[in-house]
């Protein structure tokens, strides 16, 4: 029984640690989306139609 205790045991601990893992990559990304909203906002402001530069950038 200690066999069958000790692969739950470990199933649990890597689950746990995956959530942690995830957790700490959706903080990353939603930094890194603010940051990309921000250099939006900045060349929106320069008269940047950043839109009309990806559909320019998909056709390449």
């Amino acid at each position: 029984m200690a066999d069958k205790d000790e692969e739950i045991g470990f199933h649990k601990g890597a689950l746990s640690t995956l959530v942690k893992e995830r957790e700490e990559l959706v903080k990353t990304l939603n930094v890194v989306e603010q940051l990309m909203k921000l250099h939006i906002k900045a060349l929106a402001d320069l008269g940047v139609d950043v839109n009309a530069s990806d559909k320019s950038n998909n056709k390449k």
